[in-house]
């Protein structure tokens, strides 16, 4: 199986074969999802105290670490999915810190846009969900190719304007609220939802072909990734529009 999802590839299964574990299974994959979701919101209340107390610069501290640890972390388990079970923790951790962060900040500015934000994320996931069980949207492989163009391209971006900021530099898109601007929001923000699809597609293949349980690890954090992802995006969407 090919995916577009660089946490998803062939490889991946190919060094599963040679384990000898008990099978991957939805269930199996769903307790790891709860177990990396608790950390995260470990990783999150921590950030949310240190919020509340006034500390904002060792909140601003742990975001970017977050974005660092996480960036970091990413790279290996795309290359090294057998190191999901004692990564993606970390991973978890970290995510909180970020999410936690720009939810603290945008409540702060706009009241009530965090609940919004996780509502919208879920209904989103469960729709996606819905879509995927009823096969009206299939994992092709020109839908794989499309997203994984269009990924690549958001990737090259934010790496860029991540680094730019980082030295003091302007990025309009993170600045602005033009109309553009919250297109280009809206397109992003589906890409991240279509993401779901090559998610449940990934799990659902490792059922299929009985890999190891390990890989349960895998296909929960790469659903954490797009999760982690879709929430920022939609949140930052609803910050624009409040703006406006």
């Amino acid at each position: 199986m090919k995916s577009s999802n660089p946490m998803q590839r062939e490889a991946v299964y190919e060094q599963a074969f040679a384990l000898s574990e008990h099978p991957m299974s939805i269930v199996g994959t769903t307790n790891k999802l709860f177990i990396l979701s608790a950390i995260m919101l470990l990783g999150a209340y921590v950030t949310y105290y240190q919020f509340m107390i006034g500390h904002t610069d060792m909140v601003n501290m742990m975001m970017t670490g977050g974005v660092i640890i996480g960036f970091i972390i990413a790279l290996i388990l795309a290359f090294k999915p057998l190191a999901t079970p004692y990564l993606a923790p970390v991973y978890a951790l970290s995510q909180g810190a970020v999410v936690s962060g720009i939810s603290c900040i945008l409540e702060n500015a706009y009241k009530g846009i965090v609940m919004q934000a996780v509502s919208l994320t879920m209904l989103t996931v469960m729709v996606m969900a819905l879509l995927f069980s009823m096969k009206i949207i299939r994992a092709t492989e020109k839908f794989r190719s499309i997203l994984v163009a269009a990924s690549m391209t958001i990737f090259v971006f934010y790496l860029i304007s991540f680094i730019l900021m980082w030295f003091g530099i302007n990025v309009p898109y993170f600045t602005q609220n033009t109309p553009l601007n919250i297109g280009i929001n809206v397109v992003i923000a589906g890409i991240a939802a279509c993401y779901l699809i090559l998610d449940f597609d990934f799990i659902r293949k490792g059922v299929e072909r009985g890999v190891p349980a390990v890989f349960e690890w895998y296909g929960a954090f790469s659903l954490l990734v797009t999760v982690v992802w879709l929430y920022i995006e939609i949140i930052r969407l609803l910050s624009r529009l409040r703006d406006r």
